[in-house]
């Protein structure tokens, strides 16, 4: 039926006030599995040192009734380190435009936006740590940058053709080779190598992608896609059980997805010599600027507590 003559509707109204939701709608993931798991230990340098050691092998040990007894040859510590990187962020905002009423904010125009910069600061510092990057002292022109675990990890890896690994010490990245499907007999020989190291793995870090491909894994502890009786479908790798130990399965969005670490939470820490801080900025006019900083490192307490199979295919 049409409409009748002369009916004013809204379209024709004048002053018809907005409809817009008090609330912003924000689905950027934020998590941080590595940064959050590990240890926070504090730095009183830019070069942040600590040493490691480790035991002879065992060898015949038996010896004559009466006789004497020679000082055995004791290994020195190793001297190892890692120079703290700085993370930052800033906002600039006008004075109008932290006074007027945006939708969405129950503060200043600043106050939101410097909680969003803080979150992204943090993903930085996860990207950071997962890193194939060595370490750089830096100078006036050159940022520090901290070496992340794709330089630490050497002893107990599995690598495609080509692929190299690195010093195991910070000081340079390893080589990326040939990639090749992510498989349980990869990673199985990677356990078995970092628990004959003296390693005690308890967390595995991949992305979503090779998590997708470690759902195959079989064995008898590793039952998946089981149904209950209220019909929910368990399809997950919780716990994956091994004679090296058992492990959880964390998936990781900034972890490269060709690499897959397996590691003991205990050997990583972080070394903070600097806090973040969210900090007022010089006014350059009528505008407000801060920013939040801070610098930190990577610690890798024992590489040999660590395995990487790395150069895997990602699509």
């Amino acid at each position: 039926m049409a409409q009748p003559a002369n009916t004013f509707d809204t379209y024709d109204t004048v002053g018809i006030r907005e409809d817009l939701e008090g609330m912003i709608y924000d689905i950027s993931p934020e998590e941080t599995p590595l940064l959050s798991a590990i240890a926070k230990v504090k730095a009183t340098n830019t070069l942040h040192e600590w040493q490691t050691n480790s035991l002879r092998a065992a060898a015949v040990n038996a010896h004559l009734e009466g006789g004497d007894t020679s000082a055995t040859a004791v290994a020195a510590t190793d001297r190892v380190g890692n120079y703290t990187q700085i993370f930052k962020g800033s906002v600039i905002t006008s004075g109008t435009n932290d006074s007027v009423v945006a939708a969405g904010r129950s503060n200043s125009e600043m106050s939101y936006n410097i909680v969003r910069v803080a979150t992204e600061v943090k993903l930085d510092m996860e990207k950071a740590l997962f890193e194939n990057q060595a370490r750089v002292a830096g100078n006036a022109t050159t940022a520090r940058k901290l070496a992340g675990l794709g330089a630490w990890v050497k002893t107990n890896t599995s690598k495609g053709t080509g692929g190299a690994d690195s010093a195991g010490d910070g000081t340079n990245a390893r080589t990326d080779g040939t990639q090749r499907a992510f498989s349980q007999a990869l990673f199985d020989t990677v356990m078995q190598e970092t628990w004959t190291s003296g390693g005690k793995p308890d967390t595995v870090m991949l992305s979503p992608f090779q998590l997708n491909k470690a759902l195959s894994f079989v064995g008898n502890n590793n039952q998946r896609a089981n149904s209950d009786s209220a019909g929910t479908v368990n399809n997950n790798i919780a716990v994956y059980m091994t004679p090296w130990g058992s492990v959880s399965f964390q998936p990781c969005r900034e972890n490269r997805s060709r690499d897959v670490y397996i590691i003991e939470k205990g050997k990583l820490a972080l070394a903070t010599l600097r806090p973040m801080k969210n900090e007022a900025l010089a006014k350059t006019g009528d505008n407000e600027h801060r920013q939040v900083v801070g610098e930190s490192t990577l610690v890798c307490r024992s590489e040999k507590a660590l395995g990487g199979v790395f150069d895997l295919t990602v699509s």
